[in-house]
């Protein structure tokens, strides 16, 4: 099967990380449409990702969830769709092993789990607040989440295009798991 991938990436003044994060994502898949969306950055993200040759939309509505919104509403064709965050907290190295095991195992969601080591990558409270909450979703559905907040997920086309979001903030990623949990 021929795979096209669209990776989207939701950016707020991004300008010191984002250039990197392309440029490694073009290295790992070269055949990847890369599209970048800015919610108003203050900073010149939008102009060091198009200076890395993507594509790059303006949300004007503040908040991830907004974002996200615009992501999924667009009429993109692909067989998968990449959320990565612009921030350069995760490892893109293994994207297209991550990629081969999404079709092979048919997932319509795939979250990949942050692995950190600078503990000043992370607003103050957000791991621990990462952990209470996913432990909580984990006793109701009754799964082994770890990073309930990440924002590098693979998405089916059949995921997008029927998730009925309503969060406008960072919580939009607690919404897609447990959207996908409810979904089994």
């Amino acid at each position: 099967m021929n795979k096209k991938i669209i990776i989207q990436i939701p950016c707020l003044n991004e300008e010191s990380t984002i250039g990197k994060v392309i440029s490694d994502l073009k290295k790992v898949i070269p055949s990847a449409k890369i599209i970048v969306y800015d919610n108003n950055s203050t900073d010149k993200t939008i102009k060091e990702a198009k200076k890395h040759g993507v594509e790059v939309f303006l949300e004007r509505k503040k908040g991830k969830g907004n974002v996200v919104k615009r992501m999924f509403s667009d009429t993109f064709d692909a067989n998968i769709y990449i959320m990565l965050d612009g921030d350069n907290t995760y490892d893109t190295s293994k994207i297209k092993q991550s990629v081969d095991i999404f079709f092979k195992e048919k997932y319509d969601m795939l979250v990949a789990k942050r692995i950190h080591s600078d503990p000043s990558a992370y607003r103050r409270g957000h791991v621990l607040g990462n952990q209470m909450f996913s432990r909580f979703v984990n006793y109701i559905f009754g799964n082994d989440i770890s990073d309930i907040f990440s924002g590098y997920r693979i998405f089916s086309k059949r995921f997008i295009k029927t998730f009925p979001q309503s969060s406008n903030e960072f919580e939009v990623e607690a919404e897609l798991t447990i959207h996908a949990l409810e979904q089994g």
